[in-house]
Parts: C-alpha cells; structure tokens; sequence
C-alpha cells in the first residue's frame, strides 16, 4: 500500500487514435482506486481529442464521452515549473491558479503524445510524479523502427524492417509485406500489401504513415503471443496469451480483434494461458526480461512476439497497454487495485526524472566577454 500518497490522479483520453481505449481505461483505473478506500481523494483527469484537460466526475460512463468532454467537467491546465502540476482557474475578473494537489498520477494514455514521451516530458517539468514510462523510454517504445534495432542489438530475433520512404527504389527483402505508422499503436494503420509500389501509396493514402512508416515482410505462418511486465518492486512476469483473430483467415491481429465489446483489451478473444511448447514459453520469458533491461520498462508494459516453427520473433513493446494488461496478471493471481498500487508506489520512489544543475557555477559566465564583441 502508497501510504505517503493521499491524492492522486488518473490521466486519459488525449489527441490519439487510442483515445477511446485511453477513456475504458482511465475509467476502469479510477474505479479501481476508488473501491480501495486507500486514498482521501481519486481525481479524474479528462484529456481531450483537441489538448485540453478537465477535472470530471468519477462516476460517470463510457458514454458519456461519445461527443467530447462530459458535462459538468471544469477546465484544468498543467502548468511547469517549481510550482507546476495541474491547477484549476478560479475567479473571472482576477483569475487565480488552485492547485488539485495530485500527489502522483496514473497515466492511462495510450498512443500518440500521451505514450511518446511528450506527457511525461512535461510532467517532469512541471515536477509532479507519474506511474509508468520515463519520457525516454517512452519515446524509444514508441518508434517502431528504434525499438526493434534496439532489440536486435540487445540479442532478440527479429523480423528485418526499415524505415518506408518515398525514394525507395528497392528493399532487402521479398513480399509479401506488412506496412505499419513508425510512431504508432499496435494496430491502428497497419496494411498488407502484396508489393513496394502499393506500399508507397500507402504513404499518402494512410493518414497514420504520415509521421513515418516502416515495413517489414508479412509472415502468414506466424501467430501472436504477448507477455506483460510489472516492474515494481521485483520485475514481474504475467502469464503469456495468445489473442485470437476475429476472423480464422485473418492477416494481422487488428484494433477490432482487441478492443471489442466496450471493455477495453481485457474483453478481447484470446488462449490464456496460451497452449505453446515449452521451450517457446522459455524463450518469451528469457526474452522479455531482456527488453525489460534494454528499454527501461517502468511500471506496467506489454511485449508482442511473432511465433512459430521458425522461432520467436521480438515484434514491439507497448510501455502503457491497453487495459493496462490486467487481464494477464493471473499466475499468481494480481487484482488490479493492487497493480495500480504497485505502480504509483514506484512513481515516488523511484521519480522519473531528476535533473540537477550541478557544475553551473556561474564562473563561464562571469568571465564571458560582452555579447557585443562576440558578435562584432
């Protein structure tokens, strides 16, 4: 239990794809905390389509955000600095700043800015602390080329991939290929096709290929398997699933085939545990503890492998998941409460980010000509 933690937040939403798997989420989260009775208070941190954050109601449903911000939400701001964190505006003629007073917030963003180190970059500026990726590791498991150079180099098989450009003329490898948005969730974007011309149209067609792409071969003999982490207070491993295509013929495992019936990742098709030789299981769990080494993982993450007869396949890490992964802490079992407890107990001992100005004595400047005659 966080016993120095009275008030904290829980952050989701914001300008993604993952949006609304970000809202099932945050509001599963927020249940959670609030059924423990363990904190004074549980604040709901409401990040909108456009960047604008509200401070909402912790009771209210899924439904309520289908046409935006619920009704009743006050407007809040993250605000940087020795005093940041986030703050309501109060008064019209002289408006003042009130802090909320989060003592640490769960962050429940997936893709986009809320997953690729920029919200966590601006939460270590604005001092307050935060459960999950640092903005570093946020940002290399984010880049979907970066993060599998990184695996290959840390000794992980992986399918070749690189990066998708228009000048590209010719690749390393045979089709057919599988095309996928470089800074991206697991499954929203991604296309198969059959050559390199249809993967370069691709690049203007498919609004998330915008920011970058890479491809890679499509392997059709392959099937997935994920493993989750929990990294405080010893690095833990969940059981491994095998989630299930909607569709027997299907080609990649897509945003449907997870995130159906409303209820997040945790409601989707799947083999739990899942029926694999054990000598494969071996390796994923072998393997996962090396990503976590080589990627920093922080708080919860989820690992996705290709597999089959050819081996194991690193295929990319997901360093806040879809429902958190919950649903696979079952080996012993893990309640989620206590999983978010994990987490934010970790978000104050060990602080993200700690920066120091030690060695700006002020001595450089002091002997430093006028900038003048610098530039004379």
């Amino acid at each position: 239990m966080v016993n120095s933690l009275k008030s904290v937040g829980v952050l989701f939403g914001g300008p993604s794809p993952e949006h609304d798997v970000s809202v099932l989420t945050g509001l599963h989260a927020v249940r959670a905390l609030q059924e423990t009775g363990r904190f004074s208070r549980v604040v709901s941190i409401f990040w909108s389509k456009a960047g604008d954050f509200s401070a909402i109601d912790g009771r209210v449903e899924a439904k309520d955000f289908a046409d935006g911000t619920p009704r009743g939400a006050q407007a809040v701001s993250l605000m940087i600095g020795g005093d940041g964190g986030f703050v309501a505006r109060r008064g019209r003629m002289a408006p003042k700043f009130e802090s909320l007073e989060i003592d640490s917030v769960v962050l429940c963003t997936h893709g986009g800015p809320g997953e690729d180190g920029s919200i966590q970059g601006a939460l270590d500026l604005a001092g307050l602390s935060y459960t999950g990726p640092t903005a570093a590791s946020a940002a290399l498991g984010m880049d979907k080329f970066a993060a599998g150079e990184v695996a290959r180099a840390a000794g992980l098989m992986t399918l070749p991939r690189t990066v998708l450009r228009k000048d590209l003329v010719e690749l390393p490898f045979e089709g057919p290929y599988i095309v996928k948005p470089r800074f991206g969730g697991s499954s929203i974007g991604i296309d198969v096709v059959a050559d390199l011309g249809t993967a370069l149209a691709r690049l203007d067609a498919n609004v998330h290929l915008r920011r970058g792409a890479v491809i890679e071969p499509y392997r059709g003999d392959l099937y997935d398997l994920q493993i989750a982490l929990c990294s405080f207070p010893a690095l833990t491993l969940s059981a491994i699933e095998r989630p299930l295509r909607s569709d027997a013929l299907g080609e990649i495992l897509n945003y449907q085939d997870k995130y159906v019936g409303g209820s997040g990742m945790d409601a989707a098709a799947r083999e739990l545990p899942a029926k694999i030789p054990a000598e494969h299981a071996e390796r994923i769990r072998s393997d996962a503890t090396i990503v976590a080494g080589a990627f920093g993982v922080r708080g919860v993450a989820r690992i996705d492998f290709l597999a089959g007869d050819g081996g194991i396949y690193f295929n990319e890490i997901n360093t806040i998941p879809g429902s958190l992964s919950r649903h696979l802490f079952i080996d012993p079992p893990l309640a989620f409460a206590d999983l978010l407890d994990r987490m934010l107990q970790e978000s104050v001992e060990s602080p993200s980010a700690q920066y120091s100005s030690a060695g700006a004595t002020g001595a450089l400047l002091l002997d430093a000509k006028s900038i003048s005659s610098k530039l004379g």
